[in-house]
């Protein structure tokens, strides 16, 4: 392997490491955020507290699915540039993430990596978690009251 090859696939496996690291770090801020709200509500007995946690956990999801999608396109063409698949021809440092749609191949959607297991069933039970505890925290205010 020549030495600009090697050079390319080091710049191609350190944008994976930070989106990687920026998706890590999302789901870690979502579980925090989260955490924090509960925390509210049992000081202040205010169950919009728990309600609120679903507003910051779908931009996160959305966001954390596009940093998984980018990552996606970016090991996309990794493969292509050690030659592991050959689906589009990569000029030497050059990382055409445009070219990777899902014509290509449906990882390379969206939508797809918005469902994926990964991400979808981490903020899909947080935001089940959320609804669920506040409408039995509600439901329970509402019989200590009477």
């Amino acid at each position: 392997m020549d030495e600009d090859r090697r050079q390319h696939l080091e710049f191609i496996q350190n944008v994976i490491t930070r989106m990687n690291a920026n998706s890590f770090q999302l789901k870690g801020l979502t579980i925090a955020i989260v955490t924090a709200l509960f925390g509210i509500y049992a000081t202040t007995a205010n169950v919009i507290f728990v309600f609120l946690g679903i507003f910051p956990t779908l931009p996160f999801w959305f966001l954390d699915s596009y940093y998984l999608l980018q990552e996606r396109k970016f090991r996309g063409i990794y493969n292509d540039v050690t030659g592991l698949k050959n689906v589009i021809v990569v000029k030497p440092y050059e990382m055409p993430i445009q070219k990777y749609t899902r014509k290509i191949h449906k990882q390379y959607s969206y939508w797809n990596v918005l469902i994926s297991p990964t991400i979808f069933w981490l903020y899909f039970s947080v935001i089940a978690l959320l609804i669920i505890s506040g409408f039995l925290l509600c439901f329970d205010c509402f019989n200590n009251k009477n």
